[in-house]
């Protein structure tokens, strides 16, 4: 047979009856919401580009970031310690977060072929990010334009299924204006 539950300990009833509204708060809460990162402005703190954050509330919501930089006690450098070094924030990966882009040089397209299987080629397509081209946009074109599969392999990495190697030699320069023909080098055929 099963035993009765036992009775909840108050503690427990008082945490889980209802004792009404709070006084001094007023209902329903109203939120604002940062323009930069989308989020409540109280978790702007939390956001890898914290600086855009605070322009935009200093230039949009003048009231709440007074408010918000009087309650962290921080000035304009207040995210500096003592020593002149900025403090270390800890940030969180996942959807939410925005990479920060690493700007580089163009270093040039490397093109190279891999046998896939016994007959079947693959180019790879190697250099485009860095020519600030979108790599998903990139993908779908080759796609389209080869009528054949296309996939992001690597950060940096185009494969493209079938042997068309030569036909990017025209193409590249065509679709995307900041690439110059002596830009594309062939590095030949690669183990995959």
């Amino acid at each position: 047979m099963a035993e009765a539950a036992e009775p909840l300990a108050a503690a427990e009833r008082e945490f889980f009856t209802y004792s009404g509204p709070t006084k001094g708060v007023q209902y329903p809460f109203k939120v604002q919401y940062c323009g930069e990162c989308s989020m409540p402005i109280e978790y702007c703190e939390f956001y890898p580009n914290y600086d855009k954050c605070k322009k935009w509330l200093e230039s949009h919501l003048p009231d709440e970031f007074e408010r918000l930089v009087s309650c962290k006690g921080e000035g304009e450098g207040g995210a500096e310690g003592d020593d002149g070094e900025k403090k270390k924030r800890q940030t969180r990966g996942g959807k939410g977060a925005v990479k920060a882009k690493k700007k580089s040089e163009p270093q040039g397209i490397k093109l190279a072929t891999a046998k896939r299987g016994k007959k079947k080629m693959v180019t790879i397509v190697m250099g485009l990010a860095s020519y600030d081209i979108d790599m998903k946009e990139a993908s779908k074109f080759f796609a389209n334009k080869f009528a054949c599969g296309s996939n992001i392999q690597a950060e940096d990495e185009i494969v493209i299924q079938g042997d068309v190697k030569f036909d990017l030699f025209d193409i590249l320069p065509e679709k995307w204006k900041s690439i110059n023909e002596d830009d594309i080098d062939d590095i030949g055929e690669v183990k995959k």
